[in-house]
């Protein structure tokens, strides 16, 4: 960037205050081209970034920040507001383990005032903080973005409904660009289609106020024509549901326009009670092949500036394996249904909406709801996969426990993302499902170490008859052979001894390692629930038994594994994640911070035994 960049001269909000309006443009195209050279090299969210630039310039501009708060949905559109909050410099450490975060991140600035990696969450976290400016007495601006994709979670109406009843002074910005991770559907998208489009009652509106400002007396008039006001848009603008939710609403504006916006916001400001701006955006603006592919840019690796592609394209992953199998399985089974809940190119199934495109239900960021219509659907004879990443799962616990595993009802649980997952960090981790699955009754869990018996896991979940859960992890399973090993029960791969190692899913490369530099004894749990009996039986006699699993150790599968063997006085290590939140940064530097590198598990071993 050279000299006369303005944003060399951009090292907090006030500099953005101080800027002319009409360097606006010029100062966002220098976001967008800052914001594409970083993510080149490091990845991250590319598209959703692109598209908030101005709204993030016009919020700068309007808000007294860090006093004000900004809460971001979601939180993969924030990369602007880094670059404009002191952050520029640290950019070239995206992602990366000890550099800034991909999403919102408190410890990281007085800029960041929530922590968020989730869709749908936004307006009710700032309405406990208008209930707590109310509470304080104080004055903030308290502002929640939140996306069209995310408004398809029900979290997101429970909060607009409360907040809208509440009365208080409260902006909620509608960033419309028509997009979630895949493209938005939904009765939802439909009505912010006929918004988008209501040329009819923004022309008459414009008409009106142009027209009364010409009288002396058109503020009185306006003041009385209130209601007809009201009347007209309800006649004009079908289905007004922010309106009947207590809000004022302002829109459809340009969300590329940072001064109009700037000037809606403030405006927004002065009303004093709960107030709907909706910008409609491009997702991917100012790069050409994010514009084109915004599914593909909204989260990618590192790529090639000039074409847009991969620098290291990646191997056949396990998203891929368990989309491939499911489409051959469905094959012969016309019963089998996919759900996905916004994100059917991420969890593999966009081949199997391809060739059973009335068998495939994409719901929206509505996880909750997406289990529960599974387990509909599984009472009326069919067998639905749902596919759902690991950690936004968790938002879908009780309707795991009470609808599906209580019922005994034969849905499939495909839990992509399990485990570590790398750059995303904390919030997105898929460590937990292990601990709370291993609770629910009736509810089988497979782990597997290949994508050869992630396929054939697949297969038998389908034939199961009850709850199962199949969890695969980010980074790209060993293919594997085919074989007809059995899966439900437990491989012993090295004979049993006085020291032996259970572990499961990927971590069975690190427990290869171990055993064999330790000469231990080796056993593969590729099924974690049920337990293996008739082989834990088998260690009844062993000093140690060490359990890796890529999940929180905390009442993970090793305390189920040390539960039952400790009627045996066996003792058992446990290897999973530590009860802490773990941060961003490659798979084997998050392995390291969990200690379970295949170094620091022969280390802790040998530890162990050596006070034994």
């Amino acid at each position: 960037m050279n000299g006369d960049s303005i944003l060399n001269n951009i090292r907090c909000p006030e500099d953005v205050k101080l800027l002319p309006a009409s360097k606006l443009p010029d100062l966002a195209q220098e976001i967008r081209e800052f914001i594409v050279e970083h993510v080149a090299k490091s990845g991250g969210h590319l598209a959703s970034s692109l598209g908030a630039v101005e709204i993030t310039l016009a919020l700068h501009r309007a808000l007294d920040l860090p006093k004000d708060k900004i809460i971001f949905d979601v939180g993969h559109q924030v990369y602007a507001h880094k670059i404009l909050t002191g952050r520029r410099e640290a950019f070239c450490g995206l992602r990366m383990c000890g550099g800034i975060s991909g999403f919102p991140k408190c410890a990281e600035s007085e800029y960041d005032c929530f922590d968020t990696g989730h869709a749908s969450t936004s307006i009710s976290a700032a309405l406990g903080m208008a209930r707590a400016r109310q509470l304080n007495g104080t004055d903030e601006t308290i502002v929640a973005i939140i996306g069209d994709g995310a408004l398809t979670g029900g979290m997101a109406y429970e909060a607009l409904n409360d907040a809208g009843q509440s009365k208080l002074a409260l902006i909620v910005l509608l960033n419309d660009n028509n997009m979630s991770i895949s493209r938005n559907v939904g009765a939802l998208n439909k009505h912010l289609n006929r918004l988008r489009s209501s040329n009819r009652y923004q022309a008459f509106k414009r008409y009106i106020v142009l027209q009364l400002d010409k009288t002396p007396k058109g503020q009185s008039i306006w003041l009385r024509l209130e209601r007809f006001k009201n009347r007209i848009k309800y006649f004009l603008l079908p289905n007004v549901l922010f309106e009947a939710l207590g809000f004022t609403y302002l829109g459809p504006i340009d969300g590329h326009n940072a001064q109009a916006l700037e000037q809606v916001i403030s405006h927004a400001k002065s009303m004093n009670r709960p107030v709907i701006i909706h910008a409609i955006t491009q997702k991917g603006r100012g790069y050409p092949p994010a514009e084109s592919n915004p599914v593909k840019y909204h989260g990618i690796g590192p790529f090639d500036l000039e074409g847009g592609e991969p620098v290291n394209p990646s191997e056949r992953s396990n998203s891929m394996a368990f989309g491939d199998a499911l489409v051959f399985l469905s094959q012969t089974d016309r019963r089998v249904v996919a759900i996905t809940a916004a994100m059917k190119h991420s969890t593999g199934l966009a081949g199997f909406e391809r060739a059973y495109p009335k068998r495939f239900f994409d719901v929206g960021i509505a996880e909750a709801h997406a289990v529960t219509m599974a387990a509909g659907l599984a009472c009326s004879g069919y067998k639905p996969v749902v596919a759902i990443y690991s950690s936004f799962l968790q938002r879908a616990y009780d309707q795991i426990l009470h609808d599906v595993c209580l019922q005994n009802l034969p849905v499939v649980f495909a839990i992509d993302r399990a485990g570590l997952v790398g750059e995303d960090g904390e919030t997105h981790q898929g460590l937990y499902d292990i601990s709370y699955l291993l609770g629910m009754p009736n509810m089988t869990i497979y782990s597997p170490s290949t994508q050869a018996d992630l396929e054939r896991m697949l297969a038998a979940a389908l034939e199961c008859g009850g709850p199962v859960a199949l969890r695969y992890g980010r980074s790209a399973l060993p293919a594997g052979e085919r074989t007809e090993e059995p899966i439900d029960f437990w491989r012993v791969k090295r004979p049993v001894g006085e020291v032996n190692i259970v572990a499961t899913g990927r971590m069975l490369s690190h427990a290869e390692a171990v055993a064999k530099a330790y000469g231990a004894g080796l056993i593969e749990a590729p099924r974690i629930k049920p337990m293996d009996l008739a082989v834990l039986d088998q260690l009844k006699g062993s000093k140690l038994c060490a359990v890796i699993e890529d999940g929180i150790s905390v009442n993970g599968f090793g305390a189920a594994v040390a539960g039952y063997l400790s009627r045996y006085g066996v003792g058992v290590e446990c290897f999973g994640a530590p009860d802490r939140p773990i941060g961003q940064g490659s798979i084997a530097e998050q392995d390291e911070m969990c200690g379970i590198s295949s170094e620091q598990i022969l280390a802790g071993l040998r530890h162990v035994m050596e006070k034994a």
